[in-house]
């Protein structure tokens, strides 16, 4: 696959973001790496989600890139920010579609992953619909805010001045239509990470990543413990918690024989970078396998994101949802064949 070319200028100037969960933050610290920030980058970082904490705890650990700053300055700090370069991992939230209109000396958007969601934020840019988040309920002033934040960055990209940035694979077509809407399109390869110290990785050979889909009322949470209970009985492993899981159920799976129960916090991106070949990661669909396949698949980790079992889904989970969720499947085997390095990245403008 050809080496892509960046089509429009650089950032130039400060740049600021607003950063919601680990994932976000991680890649706003790779985007600034890729000479995709500012110069500074200052990052606010959401105050009121404890795993950021945790997470930003680790990242200065090992030291950010230079020129890369940031604070729990949070949702305050970010409406009263009027850098010029703006990093947005969230696009469908509500602070950035009611912020977007009035920003002005904007010089350039760069989009980061948000995890599933980014994929139908291209999705939607592409296809020129409002900014509504995934199966949201959007009354008319909310799809208005949509409407009029997709048409500022689209207005962005026919200048030259926007750009999205992921790990994801991307439909072709999807690509295609940003593209000739003016999106520049950068491959994400987590090279600040890959330069990071390695760290110390979990000495047991099985490491499982947990899911918010029982948390979230998707999934039965006895047959998802259950799973959880037969991976152990293969051996040790180490369960790493998603944020929005229970303390009922950590409970649970605490008592596992055989099972180290992690704390939630850093990005597990972080947590992982330095297992050997001799050591798997199992996880329920998740983007973290997909990103997990990226940074793990030339050190010869497995990583292997397992399908739902049809009796698991609740009632609250629609055959639309969990064709979404599932699809996590699809993009981590796309992923493992496309393989990863400097050649790995988006194809060239059509255009």
């Amino acid at each position: 696959m050809p080496t892509a070319h960046h089509n429009s200028p650089h950032p130039t100037g400060p740049a600021g973001a607003l950063v919601e969960s680990p994932l976000q933050l991680l890649c706003t610290i790779e985007a600034h790496a890729a000479g995709l920030g500012g110069t500074p980058t200052r990052v606010h970082v959401r105050d009121d989600v404890p795993a950021l904490d945790d997470a930003l705890d680790e990242v200065r650990r090992f030291g950010l890139p230079e020129g890369f700053a940031a604070d729990l300055g949070g949702r305050r700090a970010a409406l009263t920010a009027h850098e010029p370069v703006w990093l947005v991992g969230d696009a469908f939230s509500g602070l950035f579609q009611a912020t977007a209109p009035l920003r002005r000396g904007l010089t350039h958007v760069v989009l980061v992953d948000d995890g599933l969601a980014t994929l139908d934020l291209a999705r939607r840019l592409a296809e020129r619909e409002p900014l509504v988040r995934p199966r949201a309920t959007a009354g008319a002033a909310r799809r208005r805010l949509g409407t009029v934040a997709a048409r500022r960055l689209r207005d962005l990209a026919a200048d030259g001045r926007a750009t999205l940035f992921t790990a994801l694979p991307l439909d072709a077509g999807v690509s295609d239509r940003l593209r000739a809407q003016g999106f520049e399109l950068v491959r994400n390869e987590f090279t600040w990470l890959a330069h990071a110290p390695a760290g110390d990785a979990p000495a047991e050979p099985t490491v499982v990543i947990g899911s918010a889909l029982a948390a979230d009322g998707l999934i039965d949470t006895d047959s998802y413990v259950e799973w959880v209970r037969s991976l152990a009985a293969d051996g040790p492993l180490r369960y790493l918690p998603h944020r929005r899981e229970r303390n009922e159920a950590l409970t649970r799976l605490s008592a596992i024989d055989g099972l180290v129960l992690d704390a939630a916090g850093a990005p597990v991106e972080l947590r992982l970078r330095g297992m050997a070949a001799s050591q798997r990661v199992v996880s329920l669909p998740s983007t973290a396998a997909v990103l997990l396949t990226t940074i793990l698949a030339p050190r010869g980790v497995a990583v292997t994101p397992q399908a739902v079992p049809d009796r698991w889904w609740t009632d609250r989970a629609a055959p639309s949802l969990r064709a979404h969720l599932s699809s996590v499947l699809r993009l981590a085997a796309e992923t493992r064949a496309a393989g990863t390095g400097p050649d790995s990245t988006y194809p060239e403008d059509h255009g």
